[in-house]
C-alpha cells in the first residue's frame, strides 16, 4: 500500500524575473515525486495564505526571489511549516546560500528526496531576514534598483544601478555596542550577514553559513569610492575582512545607531531604519537543502596557527 501524498502550498511571485515559469512541469515533477501541490488564487497574500494552511498542508514551496523569501519569513515560522524553494528571483542570493540548484526545474526535481534542516534567521527591529542587513551604500542601492530594472537586466541591474549610487555616496557616522564594546566609527556601509551571500553574488565572509548560530558584521571604512571598487573581488570572495579600512567581526547580538535615521536593507528590500537592534534567531526555521557550503574561518586558522606555532610571538 503505497503512502498518501504530501501535500505543499505551492505559491510562486509572477513579478519574480522569472515568474512567468508555466508550472505544468513543476507540478509533474512534484506528483511524480509523491508530493500534492496546493495553490491559492493568483493574487492571494502569501503570508495569509500560509497561516490559513498551516494546518492542511505538510510543507511550503515558494517560488520567487530573496524578497518573496523575507516576505514570507514571519508566516513560515509562526507556522512552523518547513519551506522549499524555487528560484525566480533576480539574484536568488539565499538558494546560493542554501547549495540549491539554481534552476527551478532542477529544484523541483530536487525538493521530493531532500531532507529538511534547520537555518537560523537574523532579527533587527522585529523583521526577520534570510541573508543579509545593509545601512549606508546597498540600502541606498535597494531604493535605486527598481522591480523593473531587475527584471529587465538581471544581475546587470545591481551593476547599472550601483554606478549611478556610487556617485553620490558619502560617508556617515555609526555606533556600534557589541559584546560589551561601543565604537564610533565613518563608513560607507554596515552589514550585518547571517547567510552567506548577498546582492547578486557578494559573500557575507568566507566562512559564513545559514546555520552557524552568529551574525557576520562588516564596515567599509573607506575615503574614496574608488576604494569600493578595488574592494569588490575580495567582498565576491568574503575575503574584504582582511582589509586594513575594513572592520569585521563575528557576533550574535548588536546595536547601531545613527545621527540621523538612516534606512536598513533586508535581503533587498527596505524595512526598518537605525537604530538598529540586530540579533540572531538560531535554527527557527527549517528549509528543504543540502549541507551548506563551508569555508575556513579566520578564527578558526587563528586558533590553528596557535597551535601549530605556539611561541608568542607566533608563526615566521
Amino acid at each position: 500500500m503505497s503512502a498518501a501524498p504530501r501535500r505543499a502550498l505551492l505559491i510562486c511571485n509572477a513579478k519574480a524575473r522569472n515568474g512567468g515559469l508555466d508550472l505544468d512541469e513543476v507540478r509533474r515533477i512534484l506528483r511524480a515525486g509523491g508530493i500534492e501541490p496546493v495553490e491559492p488564487p493568483p493574487d492571494a497574500d502569501c503570508r495569509e495564505e500560509i497561516g490559513k494552511q498551516a494546518g492542511a498542508v505538510d510543507l511550503v514551496i515558494l517560488g520567487g526571489g530573496d524578497g518573496t523569501m523575507n516576505f514570507a519569513a514571519p508566516a513560515l515560522v509562526e507556522s512552523g511549516l518547513p519551506l522549499a524553494i524555487l528560484p525566480l528571483g533576480t539574484a536568488n542570493d539565499l538558494a546560493r546560500s542554501l547549495n540549491l540548484p539554481l534552476d527551478p526545474l532542477e529544484a523541483a526535481r530536487f525538493i521530493p528526496t531532500a531532507q529538511a534542516r534547520p537555518v537560523d534567521l537574523g532579527w533587527v527591529n522585529g523583521h526577520y531576514y534570510f541573508n543579509v542587513a545593509s545601512i549606508g551604500f546597498s540600502a541606498e542601492l535597494a531604493g535605486e534598483l527598481t522591480a523593473d530594472a531587475k527584471k529587465t537586466f538581471g544581475v546587470l541591474g545591481y551593476a547599472v544601478a550601483a554606478i549611478r549610487v556610487l556617485r553620490r555616496v558619502r560617508p556617515f557616522t555609526v555606533t556600534i555596542e557589541h559584546d560589551g564594546v561601543v565604537e564610533k566609527v565613518t563608513t560607507i556601509q554596515v552589514s550585518v550577514g547571517n547567510g552567506r551571500h548577498y546582492g547578486g553574488g557578494m559573500t557575507v565572509a568566507e566562512s559564513a553559513s545559514v546555520d552557524d548560530g552568529k551574525l557576520d558584521f562588516y564596515s567599509l571604512e573607506i575615503n574614496h569610492w574608488w576604494r569600493l571598487i578595488a574592494l569588490l573581488p575580495a567582498l565576491r570572495r568574503g575575503t574584504h575582512g582582511r582589509a586594513a579600512d575594513v572592520r569585521a567581526f563575528e557576533t550574535q547580538e548588536l546595536r547601531i545607531s545613527t545621527r540621523r535615521p538612516r534606512p536598513v536593507n533586508t535581503d533587498g528590500e527596505l524595512t526598518t531604519h537605525t537604530p538598529a537592534h540586530f540579533k540572531v534567531v538560531p535554527k527557527i526555521l527549517q528549509v528543504f537543502a543540502p549541507e551548506p557550503v563551508r569555508g575556513p574561518s579566520p578564527f578558526d586558522l587563528l586558533a590553528l596557527g596557535s597551535r601549530l606555532f605556539p611561541s608568542s610571538e607566533g608563526p615566521q
